[in-house]
């Protein structure tokens, strides 16, 4: 009887209401994972571990992961309101189950919730699992009693399921715990005929059929009402409120859970008793209306998804529109000033003072021409088409948009707010280090244009200038390479470098504990096999940091490892001062350029400046004075901030600066009101000082990014709105403050400093970078001692 239970289980299920979810596979198929059919009822092998009952192949726990919901689950809510028709269809569809499998000989034994699964549908399934099998699977008529083997391992089985259940009861908090309620299921549930050891019979089902009725149309708040009530239930004793609510259902409740077996009603009759066939048309009316309300809410969510949709592109075309039009009225700003540009060239092309158009066109360095364009007429044309030739330009498109759209929407706001956007923007040089050699300055701009022109492209300029900046050079070039031989140190890491203020030499400090004086253009010129420093200083710990000071030309400070800061006469070769304020190691020292009679350090100790002390909670590791002020100091921390202090007011700071994810290693003043900081982060980051009225400024004008910096300090320098620092690559990185990107780089070789070989030594990093006062000469130096003067060339 059991193949034939296993042959007609398929059919059977298929009558059940299976959730329509996997319509491709047999409903068997989905609520067991083995691949030998097996009795809808019971399985007849059961899994020898525990913990293979313990995965995902338990089709109860997979059900339950699948979205659908135990019936005992969804009995058990505490929400749950009886509505009579979702009752009643639920209940018809297990007495259809139960009546299938009657008609095949079959006792179905477990009509219990915890059987059951509904899906979000409420279409009801009878899952085949373990949880189920604590009474024996089911059996045919014929079979009588569940053998006691069965018994066993269906109870191992159910210990199995109340440790599921247990975690699932841990995340849910359920009121009722599921472990209690199917202990006290199989009590609820068995007939009195069983009880008294007779044989499971249909009437026995039947009798479950009138329990699962009462479960349907009498929910009980809390566990104590449940046990109370079901235990009343044996005695056919029913809540007052279920009389009074629904007398027709308990009336038919009592029928199904007459104590005599032989009253209870077959399942041919209790199929055609009015209770079932009463409210047939009215549950499939309801179930056309549910399915058309669901069909209703499925076009809403289509339209609402639609109009979403049309509503962001509606947004997008606005935008973009508005986008066009601003581009419309710069490049007439821009047409309008040419014009006007071409008309003085003319005028002063008719006097013999200026090259023809297309002369100076060629001559430009911006217009560089990388491909040979094709020969044509238009002298204008053929310039826009070199123009746009340059690769390096095409290469970076996307982030020169970017940057112009970043820059016009700032003078929209400025413009808007009545502020003026020249005066403190990165583009443009305040201090007047870029009208020397910016193609367009503001002195250039033409005196007869109207002032509402002036101010509607008062972006102009600045984003030119940089533009042209950026694409007036392409690459660094080695000027010289600096040759020493220092055999007695084995650790020729340059630590610092910095050039006098007139450009005229350069000194060198790093851990071979020694400040080394060259004479820039003796390197530069001289191609010597050695090159030796004009003056040697020697120091009693490794050094850190050396800056020269920019009024008494042969004087030069220094800080160590041992936290003392040193002033030397470089004239002399002598000490001139020792500071020892300091308790632990000095990272970085300035003199101010406006008052050289104050210098600002940096410690690990967590403090700043000599005559005044300013306390931080983190490592200082950078400070800089502004150019054109010794009234200001900014520093950056080991607490990833850079801080811009008020030395009259040393107590807080006037704006701090957030953004970098790691230490910041130095911060160097582009001009007065901007300053540039670094970080082993992997980023430069661009900071408006006139942005941070509110003390605290998380918004960086740009963050540069290409090279590499994690863990090294790489050395940082600013000229004339050239940004270089080093990388851990072991290449030097040149920014322009216009643009995010870099403008040019230059890989030094792994070579050893005193032989002069190639070395296989990946770990070489830049470690010190400078710029020559305002040229386009830098030097740098690497962790190995390598010492280059690089040049910036077309």
């Amino acid at each position: 009887m059991e193949d034939s239970s296993n042959s007609n289980s398929r059919g059977f299920l298929n009558t059940s209401g299976v959730s329509d979810r996997n319509t491709e596979f047999s409903p068997l198929e989905r609520v067991t994972p083995r691949s030998k059919p097996l009795s809808v009822f019971g399985s007849s092998a059961h899994k020898s571990s525990e913990e293979d009952s313990l995965g995902i192949d338990d089709p109860f726990v997979r059900s339950l992961e699948w979205g659908d919901v135990s019936l005992r689950q969804w009995l058990d809510k505490p929400e749950r309101c009886v509505d009579v028709f979702e009752c009643l269809h639920v209940f018809r569809q297990i007495v259809e189950i139960v009546n299938v499998a009657h008609s095949q000989g079959i006792v179905v034994h477990n009509v219990r919730p915890s059987c059951f699964v509904m899906s979000s549908f409420n279409h009801v399934s009878f899952i085949e699992s373990a949880s189920c099998s604590d009474s024996g699977s089911a059996d045919s008529l014929e079979d009588g009693p569940v053998s006691h083997k069965k018994r066993e391992d269906a109870g191992s089985y159910n210990n199995i399921l109340e440790r599921q259940v247990e975690k699932l009861e841990e995340e849910k908090k359920q009121p009722f715990p599921m472990k209690h309620v199917l202990a006290m299921e199989t009590s609820w549930y068995t007939s009195p005929e069983e009880e008294f050891g007779s044989t499971s019979t249909c009437a026995s089902d039947v009798y479950r059929l009138g329990v699962l009725l009462f479960e349907l149309f009498c929910p009980v708040p809390s566990r104590e009402d449940k046990s109370r009530t079901m235990s009343s239930l044996r005695h056919r004793v029913l809540p007052p409120q279920i009389l009074l609510k629904c007398p027709k259902e308990a009336s038919f409740c009592l029928w199904l859970l007459h104590p005599e077996p032989s009253c209870r009603p077959s399942m041919s009759d209790l199929l055609q008793s009015e209770f079932m066939t009463e409210p047939r048309d009215n549950l499939e009316e309801r179930e056309a209306a549910i399915e058309l309300r669901d069909k209703i809410e499925e076009q809403e969510s289509l339209l609402e998804f639609l109009l979403m949709i049309q509503q962001r592109k509606q947004e997008s075309a606005y935008r973009l529109r508005d986008t066009v039009s601003l581009l419309s009225s710069d490049i007439e700003q821009v047409a309008k000033r040419q014009l006007v540009l071409k008309q003085k060239g003319s005028s002063y092309s008719d006097l013999g003072f200026l090259e023809e158009p297309s002369t100076l066109l060629a001559s430009r360095k911006r217009f560089r021409q990388v491909i040979p364009p094709e020969e044509t007429d238009d002298e204008e044309s053929q310039g826009r088409s070199t123009f746009l030739e340059s690769s390096r330009l095409m290469r970076n498109f996307k982030k020169l948009e970017t940057v112009y759209f970043l820059t016009r929407r700032r003078q929209l706001k400025a413009a808007a707010s009545g502020k003026s956007l020249t005066r403190h923007s990165p583009l443009s040089s305040e201090n007047g280090r870029g009208s020397e050699k910016s193609s367009v300055s503001n002195s250039a701009a033409p005196k007869d244009l109207s002032q509402n022109d002036s101010r509607q492209g008062g972006w102009i300029d600045p984003f030119l200038e940089g533009l042209c900046k950026y694409l007036s050079f392409s690459k660094l070039r080695v000027k010289a390479d600096l040759k020493q031989g220092d055999l007695l140190n084995s650790s020729n890491l340059v630590c610092s470098l910095a050039f006098d203020r007139d450009g005229e030499f350069f000194a060198t400090a790093g851990v071979n504990k020694k400040i080394k004086i060259f004479e820039c253009d003796s390197i530069v010129n001289n191609n010597q096999d050695i090159h030796y420093p004009v003056v040697e200083l020697a120091s009693r710990s490794k050094l850190s940091s050396v800056c020269w000071n920019s009024y008494i030309k042969s004087q030069i400070a220094s800080s160590n490892f041992e936290g003392v800061v040193q002033i030397w006469d470089v004239g002399r070769s002598q000490l001139v001062t020792e500071m020892k304020e300091h308790k632990k190691r000095v990272w970085s020292i300035n003199i101010s350029s406006a008052d050289p009679t104050l210098l600002a350090s940096g410690s690990d100790d967590g403090t700043g400046a000599s005559i005044g002390t300013i306390k931080t909670k983190a490592n200082v590791c950078c400070v800089q004075f502004p150019s054109d002020s010794g009234r200001s100091l900014a520093f950056g921390s080991a607490d990833h901030k850079v801080y811009y202090y008020d030395l009259r007011n040393p107590k807080i700071p006037l704006s701090t600066m957030v953004g970098h994810g790691k230490t910041v290693s130095y911060v160097k003043f582009v001009d007065s009101s901007t300053l540039v900081s670094s970080s082993t982060d992997n980023t430069l980051k661009l900071w408006d000082l006139s942005m941070s009225a509110s003390g605290v400024n998380e918004t960086p004008l740009h963050s540069f990014a290409g090279h590499t910096n994690l863990k090294n300090f790489v050395g940082l320098s600013v000229s004339d709105g050239y940004i270089a620092t080093g990388s851990e690559t072991n290449e030097v990185f040149v920014y322009h403050k216009a643009f995010p990107m870099p403008v040019m780089s230059y890989m030094f070789s792994n070579t050893d400093s005193t032989s002069g070989l190639e070395v296989d030594d990946a770990s070489q990093f830049i470690s010190s970078i400078c710029w020559r006062g305002l040229s386009s000469t830098l030097v740098a130096a690497n962790s190995n001692g390598n010492i280059k003067i690089l040049e910036m060339v077309a």
